[in-house]
């Protein structure tokens, strides 16, 4: 009995520690096995599938997608239906996988599918001996793209299959580093990328963004023009907006574009699918009132096109130039707006008898000012008083604060556009940012207020040059443009051709207007 006790209890003290280290050591694999599991997000863990390699190729063990139907903006192409044609399948597969596995490929793969989140919780342990290294592309789908992924794990590598959604969110682990983006709007797929080639590229442009891959952004649009795409974001060569006056061909291509984009806004706000509070900025040399090439005419040929595009509509247009403003001797008017309200009023509108737009001014476009008290509703007469026709649309030409006390547009403007209830209100070119006073003071009280309302007005169409810095306009770098109230944001370098051409050949894309250090990230010096 003795010696049996001595043989038990003596080995415990030197076992012990090491069975101590080994509960904690299984105690944190445990722990770390249940944190990581947080990192994969529900969506994107749901839209992966592995595969088996075998001798006969790849057999995908599950590639359940979240939902079933067509994709958003693409009407027929359910699951198991046909998204992109074969040849723009494997255009869009040969060109990825050739110029984009590094800024594409590979981060989608770590950002958006659990090989990321599993790179994660294995190189806590494994000191980054576990990697993936090369990504391909091997199908293309309405809801996602097949991406099949070589990961090496110490001295092991192996073939993994993932599926990524085109509307994912990056996996838990992730957002720190790669924040996420708002879905595109389904409606704005709808109306705006109805084509799948189109569809695929704005998804895949979001998801471009949200990895930081920039300059791929412009890629994706170049892709869609060159497949058969409607063309989104493309501008017509050769305009050569640095020679000044600009040629009427060209003008005239500004103004159909503006005008287009105008009736689509107003459709959709008729709708109740878009705000009735809307702008446009079209920036072009001769439309700029801080350069030299400005040219008043350019400013009324444009506003005379979108309101005779209206009435086109049966909508009656009501064309407004703010008044004079301020108080005593500071009385006045923006310089930008000297003269424009008569010289509106004396325009060809070509609406004389046996003119192309015989009644139109005065029937369905009419003039006015900026204020409550020249929005017109419906009134009936009583006999000795035709009927009074409301205005549908209010095109408000350049509203602009001013230097000087009591000089703020913002007052007038919002009570008109109070007074029009949810008719369309637009701004062109509008400057609604606070200026001081001849006493050189702001106006602190209420200006929170005033930007809220300034951004309250949503862009519908946009065209705006890019300068190198310094103190000349002069040659043009680029633009950035918006041709519809649902489009994309593109930034373009124009660039010289060596027949004497020029071309403005997209470099960037997104959702929302360009940042202005990302955008010259994008331009190739």
């Amino acid at each position: 009995m003795g010696t049996h006790q001595t043989i038990t209890a003596t080995p415990l003290p030197a076992k012990a520690p090491g069975f101590i280290f080994l509960l904690l050591l299984l105690f944190l694999e445990f722990f770390t096995i249940r944190l990581v599991a947080g990192f994969h997000s529900p969506s994107s863990a749901a839209l992966t599938a592995r595969s088996i390699i075998t001798n006969n190729g790849p057999r995908r063990e599950s590639t359940a997608l979240p939902s079933s139907g067509a994709p958003a903006g693409v009407e027929g192409a359910g699951v198991g239906e046909d998204y992109l044609d074969e040849n723009q399948l494997q255009f869009c597969k040969a060109y990825l996988n050739e110029h984009h596995k590094p800024d594409v490929l590979l981060p989608f793969t770590r950002v958006f599918s659990e090989l990321g989140a599993t790179s994660i919780q294995k190189n806590m342990w494994m000191g980054g001996s576990y990697s993936i290294n090369d990504a391909e592309i091997t199908d293309i789908t309405s809801n996602a793209i097949h991406i099949e992924a070589d990961v090496k794990e110490g001295q092991t590598s192996k073939k993994e299959r993932v599926v990524i959604s085109l509307d994912s969110d990056p996996v838990q682990g992730m957002i720190k580093s790669f924040p996420t983006l708002p879905p595109i709007d389904p409606m704005k797929l709808n109306h705006a990328s109805k084509l799948p080639i189109d569809n695929f590229c704005r998804r895949m442009i979001r998801l471009c963004n949200i990895v930081k891959a920039y300059e791929a952004t412009g890629k994706m649009i170049q892709m869609g023009v060159q497949l058969g795409g409607k063309g989104v974001g493309k501008l017509r060569n050769d305009m050569y907006l640095n020679q000044v006056p600009h040629n009427r061909y060209v003008r005239q291509y500004f103004y159909d574009m503006a005008s287009d984009a105008t009736c689509d806004a107003v459709v959709l706000c008729s709708n109740k699918q878009f705000t009735n509070r809307m702008k446009m900025t079209v920036m072009f040399p001769e439309m700029n009132p801080s350069m030299d090439s400005y040219r008043i005419g350019t400013l009324l040929e444009l506003a005379r096109a979108i309101a005779i595009k209206l009435a086109e509509q049966n909508l009656r247009v009501r064309v407004s130039v703010q008044s004079s403003m301020g108080v005593g001797i500071f009385t006045g008017i923006p310089k930008q707006l000297s003269g424009v309200q008569t010289l509106l009023q004396r325009m060809d509108w070509q609406s004389g008898p046996g003119e192309e737009n015989e009644g139109m001014v005065g029937n369905y476009i009419n003039f006015g000012a900026v204020g409550k008290e020249h929005v017109v509703n419906n009134k009936s007469g009583n006999g000795e008083t035709p009927d009074q026709h409301q205005d549908d649309v209010f095109l408000l030409i350049c509203p602009q604060n001013m230097l000087g006390l009591e000089c703020s547009i913002i007052q007038p403007l919002s009570e008109m556009v109070d007074a029009a209830g949810d008719r369309p209100v637009i701004l062109i070119n509008p400057d609604l940012v606070d200026k001081v006073s001849s006493q050189g003071q702001q106006s602190v009280r209420g200006r929170q207020q005033r930007i809220d309302f300034a951004n309250s007005f949503e862009t519908i169409f946009q065209f705006q040059n890019i300068y190198f810095s310094g103190t000349s306009y002069f040659p043009i770098l680029g633009s950035v443009v918006k041709l519809g109230p649902l489009e994309p944001w593109v930034a373009h370098q124009r660039r010289d051709l060596k027949d004497g051409g020029e071309v403005y050949l997209p470099v960037y894309a997104s959702e929302t207007q360009p940042d202005s250090e990302v955008l010259m990230a994008t331009f190739s010096r």
